[in-house]
């Protein structure tokens, strides 16, 4: 900011809330455009001033949508932190000097060999400097051989911004130089960049060692922009209360003859990824009650250590199963490389880790079928072998998954809403038959998907296979197994209970953003090799096969595609986006448009 659009757009602002000003004192007080009875004074009288100010305020903000735009009652206006003594008159007496480090700084060593720095003010960058070799002597010699340092601001009640740049130096590497942040000032029409400095007289903690902030309702001002800047530089973890929200970066003007306060924005602070800061709290990572937020930290300074190694191991199971091979060696290289950059600093438990790493992994490899849930007890697997069902349990499994109907027009009706194992198929397969038998000689066939989400695709040839003439053999696709490097070409089967439906006869799939895993691999198969027509929504986009894996030996664990399929069509990968119905439609409408395609076509 700070160009003739911005002063142009300032200007159309106000220009808006006059007018809008104007609207409100003429409706409230019948003012007259003639300009009688139109003073200030009038409106005043007629309208409560305490009101105007609310109405004032509320107008302003409609139009500006700058939450540090306020406009209150001279009772009401924001708290003003007193300026810092002037530099003059602090004597440059070193004993005098180190008293007051000492008294602005309070340090001590925590258990688990945790530093502890508590200040409850900022001061100027000229005052820090006169002091630095105290604070070196008081704060950074102290602490540089330990593992981690707390920060406490809870009771920190800001003040000027330019000292950041040299606590924040102390914090990075000295060996490289990184853009903090910038300040432009609309009084001076000056905009200032602050980077970490090349020289310091102490010890660097450099950029590794974890930093923790514990901020309260009471972190105000330069407190709240260091809070700020240790997140958006992915430097640290905040702990504690929402911030207070005030930034010393305004100034208040009286209205003429009125106890009305106006605060105005005067100057922009801008973080190191140019994205203009407007106020409001700063939300911790963790966010707890002031008092326990010290507690808090050292929980998650004991939950970080397992961090790095959990990272890895994620990496190290996509290497050993994840279907693309060479996505997941881009995958790990780049997890590595966001640990080290911070970028896993805000996570505060398993909950947050699963949540980070399935969206870095789904970013990353382009693939939403990866990813990591936290889980209490050892989830089923999906690779167990399948209870065979007794006599009575396969009656119950048919009534409950099948639902077979002839329509009107000879149209037959299939619905199952789970893909059940080969084995669990042939248990039952004299009953299936039954079912069959309903259909076999309709004129056409509906398979409802629009609920099914998937489950064991090991019965999928079967299905397909009575969908097709037994000779010759159809391919239906190719699997390729990362696990255990083997290729399967899936065929047909050459025998079937019961009678097939055969080639000719049509076939329509009903899809939904439902339908997924096995569910879907069936409809994808029958798109290619051309035998259905897919009515519905786009279907998941799930996996064939997935393996879990646990991560380490903690309550993580991964969801890994472990095989990539092959279009029998024409030999390419199948994508991971779901399947593309021949005629779209919203799910719960795709039944009656199959029925209006196939009444269209007799």
């Amino acid at each position: 900011a700070g160009g003739s659009e911005s002063h142009r757009t300032k200007g159309l602002l106000f220009k808006s809330i006059c007018h809008k000003s104007r609207d409100i004192y003429k409706k409230k007080t019948n003012i007259k455009e003639d300009g009688k009875d139109s003073s200030f004074c009038t409106a005043h009288a007629a309208l409560p001033i305490d009101n105007l100010a609310v109405k004032l305020n509320y107008e302003l903000q409609s139009v500006a949508e700058d939450p540090r735009l306020i406009i209150k009652m001279a009772k009401n206006s924001p708290l003003v932190v007193q300026d810092d003594p002037e530099l003059e008159t602090i004597p440059d007496d070193q004993s005098f000097l180190q008293a007051l480090a000492e008294s602005v700084f309070k340090v001590r060593i925590l258990p688990g060999n945790t530093g502890y720095v508590r200040f409850d003010r900022f001061v100027d960058a000229m005052l820090l400097q006169k002091m630095e070799v105290q604070m070196v002597r008081n704060v950074w010699e102290p602490i540089k051989g330990t593992d981690n340092l707390i920060i406490d601001l809870r009771f920190n009640t800001g003040g000027p911004s330019d000292s950041l740049s040299i606590l924040l130096s102390y914090l990075h590497d000295v060996s490289s130089k990184l853009q903090l942040f910038t300040i432009y000032d609309r009084v001076q029409n000056t905009t200032t960049d602050y980077h970490t400095l090349p020289d310091i007289l102490g010890p660097s903690y450099g950029s590794t060692r974890g930093v923790y902030v514990l901020t309260s309702y009471h972190t105000i001002s330069a407190g709240e922009e260091f809070a700020y800047l240790i997140q958006s530089l992915h430097r640290g973890t905040i702990v504690g209360e929402i911030t207070s929200g005030n930034l010393l970066h305004s100034k208040s003007f009286n209205v003429k003859n009125t106890d009305i306060v106006i605060t105005l924005p005067v100057m922009n602070f801008i973080d190191n990824n140019d994205e203009c800061w407007l106020g409001g709290g700063v939300v911790p990572d963790a966010i707890v009650l002031a008092d326990e937020a010290e507690e808090q930290a050292l929980e998650v300074i004991q939950f970080h250590q397992e961090i790095r190694s959990l990272v890895e191991e994620v990496g190290e199971l996509l290497g050993m199963h994840y279907a693309l091979p060479e996505i997941a060696v881009n995958v790990k290289k780049t997890l590595h490389t966001k640990w080290t950059d911070g970028f896993y600093r805000p996570v505060i438990d398993y909950e947050s880790l699963a949540s980070q790493l399935t969206a870095d992994l789904q970013e990353i490899s382009a693939d939403h079928r990866l990813h990591v849930f936290y889980c209490d007890v050892e989830p089923e697997s999906m690779l167990e072998v399948p209870k065979i069902p007794t006599a009575d349990e396969a009656s119950y499994i048919i009534n409950t998954l099948f639902k077979a109907d002839v329509l009107v027009g000879n149209i037959g009706y299939l619905r199952f809403d789970m893909m059940a194992d080969i084995a669990v198929v042939k248990a039952i397969g004299s009953q299936l038959v039954q079912v069959w038998n309903k259909l076999v000689n309709t004129y056409a066939l509906i398979i409802d998907l629009r609920y099914n989400i998937g489950a064991y695709s090991s019965a999928l040839p079967l299905l397909c296979t009575y969908l097709f003439d037994p000779e010759p053999l159809t391919h239906l696709y190719t699997i390729f197994d990362h696990a255990t490097n083997t290729t399967t070409r899936v065929m047909t089967l050459p025998e079937v209970l019961g009678q097939r439906y055969g080639p000719t006869k049509e076939i329509y799939i009903l899809t939904s953003h439902m339908t997924g895993s096995a569910a879907e691999a069936f409809t994808r198969t029958m798109k290619d090799l051309k035998r259905a027509t897919v009515i519905g929504e786009p279907t998941v986009g799930g996996s064939l096969s997935s393996g879990t894996y646990q991560i380490g030996n903690s309550i993580l664990y991964a969801s890994i595609p472990n095989q990539v399929v092959l279009s029998a069509d024409n030999g390419q990968v199948w994508g991971v986006s779901g399947v593309e119905p021949h005629v779209v439609a919203q799910g719960t409408d795709a039944l009656k448009v199959a029925k209006n395609i196939i009444a269209a076509k007799n």
